[in-house]
């Protein structure tokens, strides 16, 4: 007799083989892709559940994206009633409502004069839109030749030519180069491996925020248009800014007439317990590109909230910004986006994630017992946990050693624990935590006994 436990089974065996066959996964080495991949078919607040009922917690929010949690009915209905009425129509001199109302509701809630939305449909894109926007506004205002950028040692920005141009990750554009030329890297604010002034934060935060007005300089000011940074750092593990560091930032780029691009495709709608990540640190960008939590992922959608400075000169004669995309503001995820704002405002996600951060932090840095963990930093549900050889002279893993312990045992111990999490390479070896915002003590706990799990026996194996 054939149960419907055996069924279970046999279409868990059957999506695994079709999806090691058929389905070409992101940034994933095939050779490293098994026959019995993992298939996630169902989640429900803090949780996803693959093919065979194995249940995970689900720590980066799929990808730093579902804010309010898995399995949101409203979030359902709301694209389902918007397919009904008006599935589809884009934005190419025209408009439709949910499109009109997210982009006041946006305008409304964005720091300062950002009054103009350009909707997307993924942070990369919107990264590409900012750039692409910058290079014409200078260019319809006088100064053809302000076009390069300057970014950070090991940010992402993005995937496209343009964005992946800005990414500051030297492994991810060697296979791509050449690439689009007069990107400009300095370095990040990774205090824990400051190069310069490592007993005070905050002169070290004013040497980075220098390292800015160097490279402009040295490029010469009339050929700059932007900076481009996270108000936190992702890659490499959640860098903070210093104190005064965007004051600064913010100063450099009024004396060299540069724009201030803010790119919280993570950071924004709450993730650091703010609408965006400019409020909590409190400095004024000339745009933010934003995607992710926008629709807690629910839909693709992103948008680059633009200032009525950048927006004016569009405005004259026939100029035009010859630019746009199929699907960006797509009315069912702009609808979407609606929702997922309206829940967050309701059930007053930000400020639970200011009055849990504290907690969720406490909680990780019980870790710092551990001889393998050599730093904890972030905020908000936004963390990274750096991983040493030796705690006292800060000594990294070696290439060998981070492919066998990081990727061979702790990513794999992390997973069959039941934590669904990143164990990055990308920089210094790092865990990266970014759960749903809904997530408060029980969920904490778990996650450190689950990494600490994990670590202990990655350290057993260095």
């Amino acid at each position: 007799m054939t149960t419907t436990s055996d069924v279970d089974t046999v279409n868990a065996r059957r999506l695994s083989a079709s999806a090691h066959e058929h389905l070409w996964m992101h940034f994933s080495r095939h050779a490293d892709v098994a026959e019995d991949i993992p298939v996630m078919v169902r989640g429900e607040g803090a949780y996803v559940w693959d093919s065979t009922g194995k249940r995970y917690l689900d720590g980066l929010a799929g990808l730093f994206a579902v804010q309010v949690g898995h399995g949101r009915e409203e979030l359902a209905e709301a694209a389902a009633k918007q397919t009904r009425e008006l599935a589809y129509f884009p934005l190419w001199g025209h408009a439709h409502p949910t499109a009109i109302e997210l982009a006041e509701r946006l305008a409304n809630d964005a720091p300062g004069d950002l009054n103009k939305v350009f909707f997307t449909v993924s942070g990369g894109e919107s990264v590409e839109t900012a750039w692409k926007l910058a290079k014409q506004y200078f260019k319809l205002t006088g100064k053809p030749t302000k076009h390069k950028v300057v970014s950070r040692s090991l940010a992402y920005h993005g995937t496209s030519a343009g964005a992946l141009s800005i990414t500051g990750l030297p492994g991810a554009k060697q296979d791509f180069e050449p690439l689009v030329p007069s990107a400009l890297k300095v370095p990040n604010t990774n205090f824990y491996r400051a190069p310069e002034h490592s007993d005070d934060y905050e002169a070290f935060g004013r040497w980075a925020a220098d390292q800015i007005a160097q490279a402009i300089e040295f490029e010469g000011p009339d050929t700059v248009a932007a900076v481009f940074l996270e108000p936190l750092q992702n890659t490499g593990g959640c860098f903070p800014p210093p104190p005064g560091y965007f004051e600064r930032v913010r100063e450099i780029c009024d004396t060299y007439d540069v724009l201030l691009v803010s790119d919280e495709v993570i950071c924004a709608f709450g993730r650091l317990g703010h609408d965006f990540g400019a409020k909590r640190y409190g400095y004024q960008p000339d745009m933010i590109t934003t995607a992710k939590g926008l629709t807690s992922g629910y839909a693709p959608l992103g948008a680059v909230m633009v200032s009525d400075r950048l927006a004016e000169p569009f405005r004259r004669g026939t100029n035009t910004f010859m630019h746009g995309s199929t699907y960006g503001g797509h009315p069912v995820s702009c609808a979407v986006a609606l929702a997922n704002l309206d829940i967050m405002e309701r059930d007053g996600i930000y400020g639970h994630v200011l009055a849990n951060e504290q907690a969720f932090r406490s909680t990780l840095d019980k870790l710092t017992d551990l001889p393998i963990v050599g730093d904890v930093r972030g905020a908000g549900f936004f963390y990274g946990i750096e991983l040493v050889k030796d705690k006292v002279t800060k000594e990294s893993f070696t290439a060998e050693e981070s492919e066998r312990v990081l990727r061979g045992r702790v990513s794999q111990s992390l997973f069959d624990n039941g934590l669904y999490c990143r164990a990055d390479d990308r920089g210094e070896p790092v865990i990266q935590l970014s759960p749903p915002l809904i997530c408060e003590q029980s969920h904490f706990d778990e996650i450190e006994q689950i990494l600490r799990t994990a670590l202990t026996d990655g350290w057993a194996h260095l």
